[in-house]
């Protein structure tokens, strides 16, 4: 598990013969000790991973395999809801507690396992979740009841807690800052290919053996992407450990929190993955009954559209380049709109268009936010990075329950009008943002033309 401005930290190309000092600087001591080591910037920049330089191909595929299996696995059971149901005599709402309890239980973890990452190391850390997890992963198909298996959901969200934010952390650290945006991109986009390999493979091994065996298919993946993940991910160079002090950890999260661009950076991630959730927890109940009647199967195989949204946070970094932050969450944010009106027509093809939209604009937009959040973040990155990992997740596990509890009393319409009412969200906070930018120019401007030859974490915004 997938980057205009905003009112949130935007990457803007200024004219400057030399990198972002805020970026780019390594931070005091006295920092550190506060933020912890992700707020080490390390040493020389030459000594950064980026594109052909050693070590930088082996770390995009670790990364690319661990977002593959965190995907995966979270959202294991979001294409077999109408199976589960059937099967263990639970509604819609009910039902969706299998993917809500997962992304719910993340969110209230990512922030603590975060803290530990601070002190054992972001890549310990990726590499005790996904291990959790993926032995927690091959046991969900054994489960005897909802009741278990929501319980035993929760637990492997709470593993998996430990990978999104550690992730984050360990790029923005490791990698060069103008590659930032690529790298993270590419995290983004194994989100977005196990989100679709999950679903297609549940799909048609559901439809042929039963929803047991779908999740002990997905159990084997996620383990070989995390043996592949061990083997290849780079030993960080620019890690510094620090001690456990929960007081200085609330002290950066305060920190963070009084921050208006990190908030409504916050505030778009949460917005963007309940339009998200909503939709994909609730398409496989839409497209099993009238007027589709489509099987298990093909109803998996529609996840084959997460291809588009590897395409659009893989090219996040392109767009915000050309169109700034917020062109590029402006784009992001219409053609997410125009999905999900397109999926009201009771015609496949346009329910297809319209999901396409909806997985190109919300990838787009979610890289977008998500690298922001690393660039903004000069001091305590780790934390920076849980906060909206637990924004996004709280997102997903409210547009789950929200989305099954519309669609219940309204139908497909009744959740559409939640996603629309959460992109009106998103445009909302980006108008604020931009219209409290031009009040206040940002500490990071730079009065300059336009050119493609540094970043600026906060000009424009």
């Amino acid at each position: 598990m997938p980057p205009a401005s905003t009112g949130a930290a935007t990457i803007t190309v200024v004219a400057s013969p030399q990198p972002s000092p805020a970026a780019d600087a390594p931070v005091p001591a006295a920092a550190t000790a506060v933020a912890g080591p992700a707020a080490t910037a390390g040493p020389a920049e030459p000594d950064r991973l980026e594109p052909g330089r050693p070590g930088y191909r082996r770390m995009s595929f670790a990364l690319f395999a661990a977002g593959v299996a965190t995907f995966a696995l979270l959202y294991s059971t979001q294409a077999l809801l109408p199976a589960v149901s059937a099967s263990l005599g639970a509604t819609a709402g009910q039902a969706s507690w299998t993917v809500s309890a997962a992304t719910g239980a993340l969110a209230l973890c990512v922030l603590p396992l975060s803290a530990l990452s601070e002190r054992f190391g972001r890549r310990q850390m990726m590499t005790a979740s996904l291990t959790v997890a993926v032995l927690v992963g091959l046991l969900v198909p054994f489960a005897p009841s909802l009741g278990w298996l929501v319980a035993l959901r929760a637990v492997q969200g709470a593993a998996l807690a430990g990978l999104p934010a550690s992730a984050m952390a360990y790029l923005a650290e490791e990698v060069r800052p103008k590659a930032l945006v690529a790298a993270i991109g590419l995290f983004v986009a194994g989100n977005s290919i196990g989100g679709m390999s999950g679903r297609i493979l549940t799909g048609w091994i559901a439809q042929l053996w039963g929803w047991r065996a779908a999740l002990g298919a997905v159990g084997l993946l996620a383990a070989a992407c995390a043996v592949a993940f061990h083997f290849m991910i780079p030993k960080a160079r620019h890690f510094t450990p620090g001690s456990l002090n929960p007081k200085a950890v609330a002290r950066t999260v305060r920190g963070h929190l009084a921050d208006p661009l990190l908030r409504r950076l916050y505030a778009i991630g949460a917005l963007f993955m309940t339009v998200f959730g909503a939709v994909y927890t609730v398409i496989g109940y839409r497209l099993v009954a009238e007027p589709f009647n489509l099987p298990q199967g093909v109803v998996g195989s529609i996840f084959l559209v997460y291809l588009v949204g590897t395409v659009s946070s893989a090219a996040a970094g392109k767009l915000v380049a050309r169109l700034g932050r917020r062109g590029a969450l402006y784009l992001a944010v219409s053609t997410t709109a125009a999905g999900l009106l397109f999926s009201l027509a009771d015609d496949v093809a346009l329910v297809l268009l319209g999901l396409v939209l909806i997985t190109a604009g919300f990838f787009a937009g979610h890289a977008v936010a998500s690298s922001a959040v690393s660039r903004t973040a000069t001091k305590g990155r780790a934390q920076a990075s849980a906060l909206y990992q637990s924004a996004y997740y709280l997102g997903s596990s409210a547009g789950g329950t929200l989305g099954a509890v519309a669609f219940h009393a309204a139908g497909w319409s009744g959740t559409v009008s939640l996603g629309l009412l959460a992109v009106l969200g998103v445009v909302t906070v980006t108008l604020y943002g931009s219209r409290a930018a031009r009040r206040r120019p940002g500490p990071g401007s730079v009065p300059a033309a336009p050119t493609a030859t540094s970043v600026s974490p906060r000009h424009g915004t």
